[in-house]
């Protein structure tokens, strides 16, 4: 499939994300991204809170954002759903409305090996703005190879984090 950016008009500019590996063996990656945004926290956060606003239709099951939803409390989950299908692609572990969102969200093909992840995204009041970060760590047996697979997760949670922290249209 080819990136799409349909959904998100950039009508102003965020600062580029960082993006680091910071740690990969086998059994074990840690992730972490930031960005900055003009999105003011709080509506970072109902940003945050809808990602078929924001993420990838091109890393949906269905191929279609729109069918993602998010809810947002302890044991809500982030899932897909369309034509007789579903997938839990996360289920919320800590909220901290306005703050910070945990997830245990083993995406794509880590959910099918086994793979414990856990996704912390945080924002702060960066002056008129946001700080995003995506913190992800990782860990399953030695055969899971994710070492192998570190790069690829970290390029899909790369172009969320650019997502997420591009401001949304003027409605």
């Amino acid at each position: 499939m080819k990136p799409v950016l349909t959904g998100l008009a950039l009508s102003g500019l965020a600062l580029p994300a960082g993006a680091e590996i910071v740690a990969a063996s086998p059994s074990h990656y840690t992730l972490k991204h930031e960005a900055m945004s003009t999105l003011s926290p709080e509506d970072m956060w109902e940003r945050l809170i809808q990602p078929e606003t924001w993420w990838s239709p091109d890393h949906t099951w269905s191929g279609d954002a729109a069918n993602l939803s998010l809810d947002p409390q302890a044991g809500g989950l982030w899932q897909e759903a369309w034509e007789g299908s579903s997938v839990a692609h996360g289920t919320v572990l800590t909220v901290m409305e306005g703050k910070m969102l945990r997830l245990d969200a083993p995406f794509g093909p880590l959910q099918g090996m086994g793979v414990t992840v856990i996704w912390t995204i945080t924002i702060k009041p960066d002056g008129n703005g946001s700080h995003v970060t995506f913190e992800e760590v990782a860990n399953g047996a030695q055969a899971s190879a994710l070492d192998q697979i570190a790069p690829a997760v970290d390029a899909v949670k790369q172009e969320a984090i650019t997502r997420l922290t591009a401001p949304a249209a003027e409605d």
